[in-house]
């Protein structure tokens, strides 16, 4: 059987006896006769984490105190909201969030959020005032940014204090760059005049935040309080209001049906930021960028809708739709013209989440270098474009180009479907065991590659750094156990090894009349290496490791809130890959290599400083200080200038088929120009070629080795 169906048939089972389990379940019938959304969200998520989640939470004192830390962190994180008085007030509820979820209780949201809307409002206020006067950069003082350490103020006189503290360190920035922007303009202006300047800049930002805080619904606030609630069972559950399970799907399939244009809002104005590369409105080439979109008529409809001022979700959802179907927008050119366009909806490929390639020549040798953004799917057909068959076309269609060995980049992939994993190990191995899969109180199941076939058979090279998670590390685990790829990034990669689904919670209500309940990302299993090691927190251990920018910064699983353990299974029986190339002779080649490499002692030395540079949360607010220390960090960054002069002289080129593309695509051979120019900048991409071409040389030295042993 198909691994994806394997997968999928495991989420059935699930999904039905969760079904069957809700349906007898004694607040079923009050559900459907409660009013109140919120209520009944927070009955499907607590039943639906309680019976399905792989570790689920006793939900009791401590797990109320997590989360009412977690929820009042992510509603105030610089404190200046919320008064010391508001927190007296919510101290009450925080022990009393899990005797109130059980109870289907939403009274400490409901205080919380009318809190958090009085207060905001009041900030408008006390910014409004302290932007009014002007900064006295000459005064001695710091702005203190470890907002943890940081008490709540007690008064409005302390909060206004705060945030002046806050707005002059925002407008000193402001301040410098137009001082810097004084010596390249003939008009002269006085310090006083660009002081003015600095402030108004900063005080155009915040109204252009504020904007976007004062779009927020009470939905988009309770989906807050929700998510600190099932954060707490580990960093991967999430729960998706309906416009972000949109957003999800397109993330994941890496297409949608509307006119292939991104949108941001701007003060009032929804405003065409970009338009996509191949889409319906690229083709028609009417839509720019910077045309702002006053009103949306559908084909059937003979009024539009105005959607100016509306939220930028809600004015979407006019303009996505169905592929055939046409809508017509009224624009606001940036000529100031107003003009009708009318668009044929169609599916949109978001052509940077699939996987590309390109070929390029070293010593002689001409390699390939696959790189895959992410492991993607169309959840609703499996059969449609995904991951897996997307990097088998590469693959033969870099064959045909007689290439030598293979690069699959995999850094800086954050992972996604877990069948595609299977089918694309089996892209580079006869058969056998890729991973292994536990769910709790279920026999482990082990997923295979049963089609005997290899699409590749010759040398190949992983890269991954700290950001390759999921998938990405199921991949590279598998093919360094069978000793089928040499694995070269960071010290480990992310550690994610957990395995999530995502439900419909529409599905869990009959008769629903409170609107779409959105959906729940939640853990459900976990995945373990065919060696019986879980990926989990320890992530994947590179066979060369060579320094990057994320090598001293706390970004993987083990430094997020809650993450499941790391534990132990069996081994399952696998066979290590049989050939003639001397993998640890080559491993051993490159860290010596990578051990004398200039370029990466310098990247290492910057990794350091740019750690340092995070750390630092004290700034000086006097501009003379302020400027001494901007220029001690820019003499600090000429030392590593020559990162950015690192070339390895290599040609990098696109396969005929896309070279074709790109004589009709001007905007697609720029992306390529510019991605085949990265990567002749790409030192780790240097090694990569270099190891294959050690490899290639091994195997002459091992096969006679071989035959001599046979005879």
């Amino acid at each position: 059987m198909p691994i994806y169906r394997i997968m999928k048939r495991n989420y059935k089972v699930l999904l039905v006896v969760m079904l069957l389990a809700f349906a007898s379940c004694s607040f079923t019938t009050k559900t459907f006769d409660d009013p109140d959304k919120d209520k009944l969200l927070i009955q499907l998520i607590s039943y639906v984490l309680e019976q399905g989640h792989f570790d689920p939470k006793e939900v009791n004192d401590d797990f109320s105190e997590n989360v009412y830390e977690d929820y009042l962190t992510q509603l105030d994180p610089f404190k200046r909201y919320f008064y010391q008085s508001d927190i007296d007030d919510f101290e009450a509820y925080k022990t009393q969030i899990d005797d109130q979820l059980k109870s289907y209780d939403i009274t400490f949201f409901n205080l919380t959020h009318e809190r958090l809307l009085k207060r905001i409002a009041e900030s408008k206020e006390v910014y409004n005032e302290v932007l009014a006067q002007p900064f006295d950069f000459d005064l001695e003082e710091t702005f203190y940014a470890d907002y943890d350490e940081l008490p709540y103020a007690t008064n409005r006189k302390e909060m206004k204090e705060r945030w002046r503290k806050q707005l002059k360190f925002s407008t000193i920035a402001n301040f410098d760059d137009a001082l810097a922007q004084q010596d390249l303009d003939e008009e002269k202006k006085t310090e006083s005049e660009i002081e003015i300047d600095a402030r108004e800049a900063t005080l155009k930002s915040l109204d252009e935040l504020y904007v976007y805080i004062d779009d927020r619904q009470r939905k988009d606030w309770f989906g807050v309080y929700i998510n600190a609630i099932v954060e707490e069972f580990d960093p991967h559950t999430f729960y998706f209001a309906p416009e972000d399970k949109d957003r999800f799907d397109v993330a994941m399939s890496g297409n949608f049906e509307g006119i292939g244009a991104r949108l941001q809002k701007k003060m009032d104005a929804i405003i065409v930021n970009e338009i996509i590369s191949g889409g319906p409105a690229w083709r028609q080439r009417e839509l720019e960028v910077g045309d702002a979109i006053l009103k949306v008529k559908q084909q059937d409809e003979e009024e539009p809708v105005n959607i100016v001022g509306m939220r930028l979700d809600d004015a979407i959802k006019f303009i996505k739709g169905p592929k055939g179907t046409q809508v017509t927008l009224t624009l606001k050119k940036v000529d100031g013209t107003i003009e009708d366009v009318t668009i044929t909806r169609d599916i949109v490929e978001l052509e940077e989440t699939y996987a590309k390639s390109s070929v390029v020549k070293k010593d002689e040798r001409t390699y390939g270098v696959i790189n895959l953004p992410k492991f993607y799917v169309d959840f609703e057909d499996y059969n449609k474009r995904n991951a897996a068959s997307d990097i088998k076309k590469e693959i033969e269609r870099l064959k045909e180009e007689n290439v030598e060995g293979l690069v699959l980049d995999l850094r800086n992939n954050g992972g996604g479907s877990l069948q595609t994993v299977v089918d694309m190990a089996g892209l580079f191995i006869k058969e056998g065991p890729v991973v292994q899969v536990r769910s709790t109180g279920e026999p482990k199941e082990v997923l295979k590659d049963r089609d005997e076939s290899i699409i590749w058979d010759g040398p190949l090279v992983i890269l991954v750094n700290e950001l390759s998670a999921s998938a990405s590390e199921i991949l590279a685990a598998a093919m360094q156990d069978y000793k089928r790829a040499i694995v070269i990034g960071s010290k480990q990669t992310y550690g994610k090894g957990t395995v999530q689904n995502v439900l419909d919670l529409n599905r869990m209500v009959r008769n629903n009349s409170q609107g779409d309940m959105g959906a729940l990302k939640f853990t459900t299993q976990k995945f373990y290496r065919i060696d019986g090691g879980s990926t989990q927190l320890e992530g994947v251990k590179s066979d060369v490791v060579v320094p990057d920018r994320y090598s001293y910064i706390d970004i993987g699983e083990k430094d997020q809130e809650n993450p499941l353990p790391w534990d132990q299974i069996e081994a399952v029986d696998y066979t290590v890959w049989e050939n003639y190339y001397d993998y640890d002779a080559t491993i051993e080649k490159s860290k010596t290599r990578m051990a004398n490499n200039e370029q990466l002692k310098m990247i290492d030395a910057n990794a350091k400083w740019v750690k340092q540079i995070r750390d630092k949360d004290t700034y000086s607010l006097n501009y003379e200080a302020y400027k001494k220390e901007i220029e001690l960090n820019e003499e600090e960054a000429k030392r590593f200038s020559e990162l950015s002069e690192y070339t390895s002289n290599l040609t990098f080129q696109s396969l005929p088929y896309e070279q074709k593309l790109m004589a009709q695509d001007s905007i697609l051979k720029q992306k390529r120009e510019r991605w085949h120019e990265s990567l002749s900048q790409d030192v780790y991409i240097d090694e990569a070629l270099n190891v294959l071409n050690d490899l290639k040389m091994t195997y002459g030295i091992k096969q006679k080795v071989a035959s001599s042993v046979k005879n």
